[in-house]
C-alpha cells in the first residue's frame, strides 16, 4: 500500500540532470506548491480566485514559465492527492529554507485561504499545524496571518 506513494514521491524528488541544486530546487518547488495546492483543497470547494492565487504564488515565487508551472501544478496535485503526511515537504523545506522563507510559506498559505474572502476551518487548522512543522513561531505565523489578510483587503 505504501510502495506507490514512495514511487510517487521518489519520481518527483529524483535528481533532475547532474545538479544537486537543480533536484534541490525542484524538491523545494513541489513541496511548496504541494502545500498550497492543499490549502486551495482544503475546504469544501476549489475556487477560481485561490487557483489564480496559487498560480501566481508559484509563477513569482520560483520564476517558473506556464508550461513550468502547469507541470508543477499537476504534480503538486496528483502528489497531494496521495500523501499521508506532510513530512517529506516540511522536511525539504527545514533543511534548505532560512526561518524566513519558511515564514514566507506561511504566508503564502494564508494569501490562497485568504484568496475567497473566507478562512474554512479546515484551511485554519492546515496552516497551522504546517507551521508548527516548519518551526514557525506562533508570532511569526500570526504576522504572517495578519500580512496576508491585509494584502486581501480583508481587515
Amino acid at each position: 500500500m505504501l510502495n506507490p506513494l514512495k514511487n510517487l514521491l521518489t519520481q518527483f524528488f529524483l535528481p533532475e540532470g547532474n545538479s544537486s541544486q537543480q533536484s534541490d530546487e525542484r524538491k523545494l518547488q513541489l513541496a511548496t506548491a504541494v502545500l498550497l495546492v492543499d490549502v486551495m483543497r482544503s475546504d469544501a470547494q476549489v475556487s477560481d480566485v485561490e487557483r489564480s492565487v496559487t498560480l501566481q504564488t508559484l509563477r513569482t515565487r520560483f520564476a517558473l514559465s506556464d508550461d513550468e508551472l502547469t507541470q508543477l501544478v499537476a504534480q503538486a496535485e496528483a502528489t497531494a492527492q496521495r500523501a499521508n503526511d506532510y513530512f517529506t515537504f516540511t522536511s525539504a523545506m527545514n533543511d534548505h529554507f532560512t526561518q524566513p522563507q519558511k515564514i514566507q510559506v506561511v504566508e503564502y498559505m494564508w494569501q490562497v485561504a485568504y484568496a475567497d474572502g473566507h478562512i474554512d476551518a479546515n484551511e485554519n487548522h492546515l496552516i497551522s499545524k504546517i507551521a508548527g512543522l516548519l518551526y514557525v513561531t506562533h508570532g511569526e505565523y500570526i504576522a504572517a496571518k495578519m500580512r496576508a489578510k491585509e494584502a486581501a483587503q480583508l481587515g
